[in-house]
């Protein structure tokens, strides 16, 4: 048998469950893996934007449209062009990133990874809008905040508390619905789920905080990334007779529409676009999350990672270090994944930011090259 990672991966699309999930036709999308972690088939580099030198201690966050370099005393907000717009006094503690409207919102942390706040910058000039003490997430054009449950083991795992819609432009609460213990959070644009320790799972408006619907979910190991909300669609991994299984259910609704079995060792994978993908021991495959019809399937794709970076509609970039030091790149959109280049050896840190992915450079300066082009 050829190995892995001499052999060409296809992607194989289940063609009749790919005109059932949309009116077009799928197309078949090969990925020459093997040749890519060998960089015999990777295009030419695409031009490449060098920018200043990153501190050695600086942490690299996205957020949106915005690469944020944060150093113990400065946060830096850079485009895609690799030029700075616009530097501010750092928060302490810049653990991670979110652009909501006009805002840029960075979530602090302390050593134990505990929550120490969250600060809004105005994305185009950095001027700190307003700072509230617990972590704030966006909820599509909205903002809602929640208190972590406290523990140095797995920090950001459960909310207590309240869930609280969050004013933009104050930073002050608009709305408040209460956590009676614990609970995890699911969130689209225009409304939340949050799922209760018991199992019951709401959804609410992000206007108001009104809540829409509600159902009983089975038994899980919930937390951020289980239940995943996907369009309009929430998809469950729970214990199930014979295994464990996904249930797929409607949104704003919550009616069940399907459940699979899944194979042993298949996780959820998140982040993939419009589409709902697993991470098996070997492969990488994509279900219709509406149907729970299997749309695509990539041989030998388990061992790639996802560039961190704000939520995108259309693409996920999935890296995957070489033998030789260079990091090829895989594009992977609603059809499947597809050769994105490859990246020099030495080159890490990466993000993606808006249509582009920037990275420490091998020399240690910022470095821009455009996502998603061959």
């Amino acid at each position: 048998m050829t190995p892995d990672r001499l052999a060409p991966a296809t992607i194989e699309l289940d063609r009749a469950a790919a005109r059932r999930a949309s009116p077009r036709r799928w197309r078949l999308v090969p990925v020459l893996a093997g040749c890519l972690l060998l960089g015999a088939a990777a295009a030419p580099a695409p031009r490449t934007i060098t920018g200043p030198p990153l501190p050695d201690r600086a942490v690299l966050l996205a957020a949106g449209g915005l690469l944020l370099v944060a150093d113990p005393a400065t946060l830096t907000g850079y485009p895609p062009t690799g030029r700075a717009t616009w530097r501010v006094p750092a928060p302490d503690g810049a653990w991670s990133a979110a652009s909501v409207g006009d805002l840029v919102l960075v979530v602090t942390r302390d050593t134990a990874r505990r929550v120490t706040g969250t600060s809004a910058y105005a994305a185009d000039t950095g001027q700190l809008r307003w700072r509230r003490p617990d972590r704030v997430q966006p909820a599509g054009a909205a903002a809602v905040a929640v208190t972590e449950v406290r523990s140095v083991v797995d920090p950001g795992q459960r909310i207590e508390g309240a869930v609280r819609g969050v004013d933009l432009a104050t930073g002050a609460d608009r709305w408040s619905t209460p956590v009676p213990s614990t609970a995890v959070l699911a969130a689209s644009p225009g409304r939340i789920v949050v799922v209760h320790d018991s199992g019951l799972a709401r959804v609410h408006d992000t206007r108001h905080g009104a809540a829409i619907a509600e159902t009983r979910l089975p038994p899980a190991g919930y937390a951020p990334d289980n239940p995943l909300v996907v369009g309009d669609h929430l998809v469950l991994r729970h214990p199930a007779p014979g295994g464990t299984a996904l249930s797929g259910y409607d949104l704003p609704a919550l009616t069940p529409r399907w459940r699979r079995l899944l194979p042993v060792g298949e996780t959820l994978a998140p982040g993939c676009p419009r589409v709902l993908c697993l991470v098996g021991v070997a492969d990488r495959r994509a279900l219709d999350a509406g149907t729970g019809a299997q749309l695509w399937r990539w041989p030998g794709g388990a061992g790639w990672r996802p560039v961190p970076g704000g939520p995108d509609a259309t693409r996920q970039v999935l890296l995957r270090p070489g033998g030789d030091g260079r990091t090829p790149v895989v594009d992977v959109g609603p059809d499947g994944p597809r050769p994105g280049g490859t990246l020099p050896a030495g080159t890490g840190d990466c993000h993606l930011v808006a249509g582009a992915l920037a990275c420490r450079g091998p020399d240690d300066r910022l470095v821009v090259r455009p996502a998603g082009r061959t």
